[in-house]
């Protein structure tokens, strides 16, 4: 079995299959796909995604805020957040992060948002789902301030190895998408070689970044099984090792959803 880590169920293109998610889950269900963890982003879709998981058995959700929609959604506080993440199909907190590659002058927003979603994780036990991109130094000082017990994971990760060396240390997995499929990804395909296999996990980010073959098409959940062949490949392993790897580190740091 293999599971999608990280998707966004209620973003999906849904043209090639009629318009119906049932179709769409179906199509990953038949490629070995057994779980999803459909992710929040905003407190908009926080309802949504706890509906998803409530009509799926084999789907389950996290709530949070992405640091990129904070201009939109304003701040979440505390009180919202550990109301909101106090369900039983809510396994996660997030995603959330830092992002400062589109707007540096963003972070004092950004560092109270993630701020808040670490304190959350802290009281509540349930690890976060964390974006980061062109953020290391104050991602990993948070990270290492918080100090949670439960950690989480740095999810669609385009980091060097020092960054997710760094994570690793202080008990986070690393999640790899489709981009480690892509022609200019070697960096990233040095770290993925060297990520433990006891601390790895693997996502489509769908409806984005879908993976080669599919590159440049709508993603969609179905396609973590070209992301866990390549990196199967690349890392020298079979794809029923990295299938039985994965899932164990998925139920290992989501208890929630096993």
């Amino acid at each position: 079995m293999l599971i999608d880590s990280h998707c966004h169920l209620d973003r999906l293109d849904l043209t090639a299959h009629q318009g119906s998610l049932d179709s769409a889950l179906d199509a990953a269900r038949a490629r070995g796909i057994g779980k999803f963890l459909c992710i929040g982003v905003d407190a908009a879709n926080a309802p949504v995604v706890k509906g998803l998981a409530e009509q799926y058995a084999d789907v389950y959700c996290s709530v949070g805020i992405h640091p990129l929609d904070l201009a939109n959604n304003g701040q979440a506080s505390l009180d919202w957040l550990v109301h909101a993440i106090d369900h039983p199909r809510v396994v996660a907190i997030g995603e959330t992060g830092l992002d400062y590659y589109y707007h540096p002058e963003h972070a004092a927003p950004q560092q109270a948002s993630f701020a808040t979603h670490l304190q959350a994780a802290s009281q509540s036990g349930k690890p976060v789902i964390i974006h980061t991109r062109s953020a290391k130094e104050d991602t990993l000082r948070m990270l290492r301030e918080a100090d949670l017990a439960n950690a989480g994971v740095l999810h669609c990760f385009t980091e060097d190895w020092d960054m997710a060396r760094q994570a690793l240390d202080l008990g986070y997995y690393i999640s790899l998408s489709g981009i480690v499929t892509f022609r200019n990804a070697s960096e990233l395909r040095e770290v993925a070689r060297q990520v433990p296999a006891d601390r790895l996990l693997v996502e489509t980010d769908s409806p984005y970044l879908a993976p080669v073959p599919h590159r440049g098409k709508p993603n969609e959940p179905q396609f973590v099984h070209e992301v866990a062949s390549f990196l199967a490949e690349l890392r020298g392993e079979s794809l029923e090792q990295l299938q039985q790897s994965t899932t164990d580190n998925f139920h290992r740091l989501f208890p929630l959803a096993a």
